[in-house]
């Protein structure tokens, strides 16, 4: 099992329990991943810790002074 946090612009657009599908982008040293369709990004992760599942479940979603913050659980093996 592993968690990743997304940020979200605008409150709303997910919400707990949501399953939401992972779109894949690549820089030139790392990858970042989009909530598709467009709802939230990732940090930047290096090669060795791509993520393997393109599929999770929203865990939690927190609000702090920086914006909206989804927590989401993917099920690897």
């Amino acid at each position: 099992m592993r968690e990743m946090e997304f940020k979200m612009e605008r409150e709303g657009l997910l919400k707990e329990g949501d399953t939401v599908t992972i779109v894949e982008g690549v820089l030139p040293s790392n990858y970042y991943y989009t909530i598709h369709p467009s709802l939230a990004m990732s940090g930047n992760y290096p090669f060795n810790e791509r993520l393997l599942a393109r599929e999770g479940k929203v865990e939690a979603i927190e609000q702090n002074e920086r914006g909206f913050y989804v927590k989401v659980i993917f099920e690897e093996e």
